[in-house]
């Protein structure tokens, strides 16, 4: 949970919970602040509702005065404050409630316990996360059951989309700047407990990824050194990632286990931008995201004389995919 607590010193901090809905639509809700930014925006919420189908996507990105970050008890417990719109609520049991409020939305929401990234191990990042990178990201829940209400006068939503039980992601990135190009991957199936999430992209220099899949028999994490390049060459990792066909491959290998994520999205329709942080201030637009992508996972296990043997073959649809950066041609705040 200490991952997931305000790191006062740090040039920015931001905490992305995407709600799942009843009726197959998500919430993204970004929470995000740079206190020194110098000539872009320092303080931002972004709420995005995307329907199932992807249209119509209704997103307010709303660039408050300030966002307090208060340690209320002990074991990590803290409050995101927005003065003005509300907070979000983190107990020393993970409990997080949300209650946020302003003209064109609301959202309150209550969790209950969290699944974190796996037993023995609570971040992807793992003993990298002490050490000093230009950026962070750690996955607090891959799953939080919760209760929600919303609101958005201005669109019929589903009944179900309006009062009800939800699944919430939760993550945090937190250090200097994003990466200079990045790419995210996430999906989940809460019944039967699988799932693939990963993300990655330049990082002083080289290519470095982290992922995670699991099931009910695999819990499955690469990392560097093998979810790493150099000047584009490694042993381990090959990517091709083409935002043209809005397609990522990634594959990654260590001594066990090969690992295969193959994710796509339509090129049009059902794209939303994003602000990133930077040490000036907030990126208008500087990545993309699409909530109707097609995952597909290859699992092969090494056998010894045998080779590699596959141990599982998955497939998510309605899943999450984002460029960023390089790897995002049309990025930047567009004129009208």
């Amino acid at each position: 949970m200490e991952h997931f607590a305000p790191h006062p010193k740090a040039v920015f901090e931001g905490y992305y919970s995407k709600f799942d809905l009843p009726s197959g639509a998500h919430i993204a809700l970004i929470i995000c602040c740079i206190p020194s930014a110098t000539t872009l925006p320092p303080y931002m919420v972004s709420f995005t509702y995307y329907p199932r189908t992807g249209s119509p996507i209704f997103q307010r990105e709303h660039w408050v005065d300030s966002i307090e970050r208060l340690e209320t008890g002990p074991d990590h417990a803290f409050e995101l404050r927005i003065p003005g719109m509300g907070s979000m609520v983190v107990g020393a049991d993970s409990t997080t409630t949300y209650e946020l409020e302003c003209d064109e939305w609301s959202l309150e929401g209550m969790t209950v316990g969290h699944t974190p990234w796996r037993e023995g191990k609570d971040t992807p990042e793992g003993w990298l996360i002490r050490a000093p990178l230009p950026l962070h990201w750690h996955v607090h829940s891959l799953g939080s059951d919760a209760a929600f209400q919303l609101d958005i006068p201005s669109m019929k939503l589903p009944r179900e989309d309006r009062k009800g039980r939800a699944t919430i992601h939760q993550e945090k990135n937190w250090a200097n700047s994003f990466p200079s190009a990045h790419v995210w991957i996430q999906a989940r199936d809460p019944n039967s407990k699988r799932g693939i999430c990963l993300a990655g992209g330049k990082l002083l220099g080289m290519d470095a990824f982290l992922l995670g899949y699991r099931s009910p028999t695999l819990a499955i994490d690469m990392a560097p050194p093998f979810a790493l390049s150099v000047l584009g060459v490694s042993p381990f990792m090959s990517t091709d990632i083409d935002y043209a066909s809005r397609t990522v491959t990634i594959t990654v290998s260590n001594f066990w286990y090969r690992v295969k994520v193959r994710a796509q999205a339509p090129k049009e329709g059902g794209w939303f931008g994003l602000g990133s942080p930077f040490p000036e201030g907030h990126r208008k637009n500087f990545c993309t995201e699409s909530y109707l992508a097609v995952v597909e996972v290859e699992v092969h296990q090494w056998s010894g004389l045998w080779g590699w043997r596959e141990v599982a073959l998955d497939r998510f649809e309605n899943a999450s995919l984002e460029f960023a950066g390089g790897y995002f041609p049309d990025r930047g705040e567009k004129k009208d």
